[in-house]
């Protein structure tokens, strides 16, 4: 007895070390990708970006351009993001809490901007509000233009960034169940008033995370906005646009500051739902 234990004991120490030695494998393998594929990249365009000194970099945010390109860019965003938001929450209502034919359906329609490319979203606009489209004489008639215009690159934005809030919320909302709803009607609370005031605070934080995808994918999209702005120089070009069209013309410099400016509003937007976290607690 005595001698099986004394050739058993040594085993724990090695299992012990082998389970940590893949623990770091691991964590170093995880690090290792991140830095390749994320801090690299953006490292790289801090570093380009500054390499001869702050004025310049100013001098190409400050055109009036970019200052347009800047401003329409927070502009549709801005539009797109509350749209979305209100869309996202009432539609993940309607997919947790009802049951109608074509349930089935619209939760697929939802996540078609997932699978189509953005570049073939662009095209299928053109088609529907272009002049040639269908509803292309009807706009044209009424004086509106969609296409080579900011509704159109507002229509695209909403297109390609609807579906973040919606799949962020109905897990959220599935997990809280109606039961501090229905208690609140029973003391008198209307339906709307009682979501308001009881469901939608405990599905905030699900709501803010939407909220950051939508904003990150409404900044940040090209190949829609692409198809449909016409790319005018001061007029329909985003940030994004204005990126490509710098680099283009071998402007490189002003190629990484309008890249950063637009990491710096994607981050922005980041920590300042960070910030709110805070103060509302745990």
């Amino acid at each position: 007895m005595l001698t099986d234990a004394t050739a058993t004991a040594p085993t724990a120490p090695r299992a012990t070390g082998s389970r940590r030695g893949s623990r770091v494998a691991l964590r170093t393998a995880a690090l290792g990708y991140l830095a390749l594929v994320l801090v690299a990249p953006v490292g790289a365009i801090v570093w380009r970006t500054f390499a001869h000194g702050l004025a310049p970099v100013w001098r190409s945010v400050t055109t009036p351009d970019a200052l347009h390109a800047f401003w329409l860019t927070v502009l549709v965003a801005g539009i797109a993001v509350p749209l979305n938001t209100v869309f996202g929450i009432a539609c993940a209502v309607v997919l947790v809490r009802h049951r109608f034919p074509g349930k089935a359906l619209l939760n697929a329609v939802i996540d078609l901007p997932f699978a189509i490319s953005p570049v073939v979203i662009g095209l299928a606009l053109v088609l529907v509000y272009g002049q040639d489209g269908w509803f292309g004489n009807w706009l044209v008639t009424h004086g509106v233009q969609v296409i080579f215009a900011v509704p159109g690159m507002l229509v695209a934005t909403v297109f390609v960034s609807l579906p973040y809030v919606v799949r962020e919320v109905t897990p959220v909302l599935r997990e809280v169940g109606t039961e501090q709803e229905e208690a609140a009607w029973t003391l008198g609370a209307r339906p709307l008033r009682a979501f308001l005031r009881v469901t939608l605070p405990a599905i905030r934080w699900g709501v803010a995370y939407g909220v950051v995808l939508t904003t990150a994918r409404a900044i940040g999209e090209f190949g829609a906005v692409s198809i449909v702005s016409g790319r005018l120089a001061g007029q329909t070009e985003t940030l994004t646009l204005l990126v490509e069209d710098r680099f283009e013309q071998f402007d490189l410099a002003g190629a990484y500051a309008a890249s950063l400016l637009l990491a710096a509003l994607a981050l922005l937007t980041l920590l300042a739902m960070t910030r709110l976290r805070k103060k509302d607690g745990p």
